[in-house]
């Protein structure tokens, strides 16, 4: 394929924005067509052969085009890959968790909210400094929500995704923001687990079966396809989601990741991921205790299943790691609790 060469252009810039949006080419040909129509520009044909042209490098899009784009993507050429920005443009959109407003003040929720922003820097391996960085800025808007839902007004949503291995304690730990938050907790399992159970003997195979290749590859992604559209429409009447889930395979893609990012900056929607941590001994724990037919053959197939597990390592997107070796994060999440009972009562 013979690509156009212009000084600065990304092409690829063009498909991330289309797919933060949630468009197919189709789709974006017509609301292409539809941008350009009320802003009174010549309406571009917006046909998928020039607009995959655009995003490939073959084609470079002409004035009309560049400019029904913008408006379409709300942004700028720079953002859209079309050329090097100049002095003082943006060349990427911001996707940093927002400023928060200045919360309510009563003695009793500051007392509370000093008792959730202790404890989350504890249960944070490696602890949390303060300033910008993502987890001190994620910390921020957990200990505002708390505030917030003993006073008004509400900052714009976010997605917090909480993944680790079975057993890790990630519901637990999801329970415990959803507490102290408000914000919406959607667990994979209880949305998916009787869908996934059928699908899977529709298919031929074990209704428990969660590491086959009949499961990864038939199953799975509608499974999560599932979790993040439930997600969605959570989103878009501005309520904050928690997803307790796995997200093995979907932490360690940094592409995966980017994607979710930049479709969630064009909604207006903050984005963070937590990573649990735990040992491989109290993950077999808390699994035998909680005896999911789903997990027999973790249990049947353990030091094969163990062997397999990356415990001292985090994912590359992930903003803050849990630390619940031993059940010491949710010791310490029960710990809070009570603590803020009393505060409160």
């Amino acid at each position: 394929m013979k690509t156009t060469q212009r000084p600065g252009w990304t092409p690829s810039r063009l498909r991330e924005h289309r797919e933060a949006h949630g468009l197919t080419l189709e789709a974006a040909g017509e609301r292409l067509r539809q941008a350009a129509a009320r802003h009174g520009l010549s309406v571009p044909a917006g046909s998928l052969q020039t607009l995959w042209g655009h995003e490939h490098g073959t084609t470079f899009p002409g004035p009309h085009y560049r400019r029904a784009y913008c408006l379409l993507y709300e942004t700028t050429e720079p953002e859209l890959g079309f050329r090097p920005a100049l002095p003082g443009e943006s060349q990427k959109a911001e996707i940093v968790i927002s400023d928060l407003p200045a919360p309510a003040d009563p003695d009793a929720d500051n007392a509370a909210a000093q008792v959730i922003e202790a404890a989350f820097t504890k249960v944070s391996i490696g602890g949390i400094t303060s300033g910008d960085s993502p987890p001190a800025l994620l910390r921020g808007r957990v200990v505002d929500a708390w505030r917030r839902r003993h006073g008004g007004g509400s900052p714009k949503p976010i997605l917090v995704l909480v993944g680790g291995y079975a057993g890790s304690g990630k519901t637990e730990f999801s329970r415990f923001l959803s507490d102290i938050t408000g914000w919406a907790f959607l667990d994979k399992d209880s949305l998916t687990r009787c869908i996934v159970e059928r699908l899977l003997v529709s298919l031929g195979g074990d209704p428990h079966d969660r590491h086959t290749d009949l499961y990864l590859k038939e199953v799975r992604p509608f499974e999560y396809r599932c979790l993040m559209e439930t997600a969605w429409d959570n989103l878009k009447v501005g309520t904050s989601a928690i997803l307790s889930a796995p997200f093995i395979a979907e932490l360690k893609d940094e592409a995966w990741f980017t994607r979710l990012e930049n479709r969630c900056a064009a909604k207006g929607v903050d984005v963070a991921a937590i990573w649990v941590r735990c040992d491989t001994e109290s993950m077999r724990e808390y699994i035998e205790f909680r005896g999911a037919a789903r997990d027999a053959w973790k249990l049947d197939n353990w030091e094969q299943y163990a062997e397999s597990l990356q415990v001292e390592v985090s994912p590359p997107t992930a903003h803050v790691t849990v630390d619940n070796r031993l059940g010491a994060a949710i010791s310490l999440a029960d710990q809070t609790r009570e603590a803020l009972k009393r505060i409160l009562t």
